[in-house]
This record gives C-alpha cells, sequence and structure tokens, in this order.
C-alpha cells in the first residue's frame, strides 16, 4: 500500500511537470503559463505569473507581450475602467507595435462597454468610445475590427442623441424655456438626424414664443419652415401665427 502512495504521487509530480510548457527562458515559460491560465478564466494565477515575468525578466522579449495580456486580462474580467487605462499605457509605450490596431480597438471596447442600459445616465464612456472608434478607423481603416467599430460608434451615437433630446426635453416640459431653446439649438449643431432636427427647431420656435420673443420666434420659423417635417409645420403654425400678431 505505501509502494502503491508512492508510485502515485510520483506519477502525479511527473504529470504536472509535463503538463508545464515548454520555452527557450523562464519568461518564455512564464508567459505560457499566464495565457493557459487566462484561457482557463483562472485569472489572478495567471497575473501572479505575469508579475513574475515582469518583475524577474524585465527586459526579457515577452515583458512586452505581458503588458498587453495583463490588459486582455483585465478586460475579460469585465474590469473595463482599469482595461482602457492599460491599453492607453501600451498604446502610448509601443506606438509601432504590430498589434496596435487591435489596441486601440480594445480601448474603445472598454469605453464601450462602461455604457448604461439607458441613455438618461451619464455618458462620457460614449464619447471616449467614439474618439478611439474613429482613431481606429482614420489610422488603420483596412483593419479587422472595422466593421465593429462603425456599429458601435452608431449606436453609441444613438445614445447621445437620446441623451440630448431627454436633458432638451425636460427643460421644455419643466418650462424652463431659455435653456430648453439653447439645447436644442446645440442639437441643431452637433446632430443631423432628421427626425431629432425637425423636432428641436419645432421647439425652438415654440419655446421663443413662450418666452415672449416674438421676433425671434419669426426668425426660426423662417430659418427653418422648410426643414421642418409636414406634421411640425401644422404643429407650430398657430405659434408663429400668434407671434406675428403680437410682433
Amino acid at each position: 500500500m505505501k509502494n502503491f502512495l508512492i508510485l502515485a504521487i510520483v506519477l502525479i509530480i511527473s504529470s504536472c511537470a509535463s503538463d508545464k510548457p515548454k520555452g527557450k527562458t523562464e519568461a518564455e515559460v512564464l508567459f505560457k503559463e499566464a495565457k493557459i491560465l487566462m484561457e482557463e478564466e483562472r485569472y489572478l494565477l495567471a497575473t501572479e505569473k505575469l508579475n513574475n515575468l515582469k518583475n524577474q525578466y524585465p527586459y526579457s522579449y515577452y515583458a512586452t507581450p505581458a503588458e498587453l495580456l495583463q490588459a486582455d486580462i483585465l478586460f475579460l474580467q469585465e474590469s473595463y475602467v482599469e482595461a482602457a487605462a492599460s491599453y492607453l499605457l501600451f498604446r502610448d509605450f509601443h506606438p509601432k507595435h504590430e498589434e496596435i490596431p487591435y489596441v486601440v480597438f480594445k480601448i474603445a471596447e472598454s469605453y464601450f462597454l462602461q455604457l448604461p442600459e439607458t441613455s438618461d445616465r451619464d455618458l462620457d464612456s460614449a464619447v471616449e468610445a467614439i474618439k478611439y472608434y474613429n482613431e481606429l478607423l482614420q489610422k488603420y481603416p483596412n483593419s479587422k475590427y472595422t466593421k465593429d467599430a462603425k456599429a458601435n460608434i452608431a449606436k453609441a451615437k444613438s445614445m447621445l442623441r437620446e441623451k440630448e433630446q431627454y436633458i432638451a426635453d425636460f427643460y421644455f416640459k419643466t418650462e424652463v424655456f431659455k435653456a430648453a431653446r439653447w439645447r436644442y439649438l446645440d442639437i441643431l449643431d452637433n446632430f443631423q438626424n432628421l427626425k431629432l432636427r425637425s423636432h428641436s427647431m419645432k421647439r425652438i420656435i415654440m419655446s421663443s414664443y413662450y418666452l415672449k420673443e416674438y421676433k425671434k420666434c419669426l426668425d426660426y420659423s423662417s430659418l427653418y419652415g422648410d426643414s421642418l417635417r409636414n406634421d411640425h409645420k401644422s404643429e407650430v403654425q398657430e405659434y408663429v401665427d400668434n407671434c406675428k400678431s403680437k410682433n
């Protein structure tokens, strides 16, 4: 029985030793171990291997890939704030690295995945995501990430439009008409969505009427009249007529 236990222990040790990835250097072995652990979703152990690599072999060939792998692990852990920071550091310290298109895409993704479920929340991450998706499209237009980048830009912009309309409409409904008009004017400067633009034009005219700025009401009506949707034209006509009578 004793001999059997000894044999079992020897076999287990031999098995563990054979499972260890091979490499020309200890740094390579540590990197491969970290990668395997990451794929097995054993992120803490993978991070420990990478820390050992960076501390013991800071000038190794594998020190740079280890930095990128660490960022990937943070991303897989859904630690998107930390992942974005890690990818940004990698991009700044290794601007000519062959994986930079991937890195820029992951920076954008890290911000995109911080977006809230509804557009009435903080959308600063949408602005950052669009910024880095655009960097990818401008600098690396032929990368394999282009399609996803364009799709996510559209989603982020849609949320930003909804947020701006939500704020402007809130001011309008609470009768803070000057702030509402300013918001609607800002929408016209920054968004091309036709439905949103017509809605904003209509509310600019109406806000001017409620502010008793009848000349501005007429000026905006003249400026936007041809661009309004037909249903919006009929809605504002009463306000325009009143402005004419009071001007």
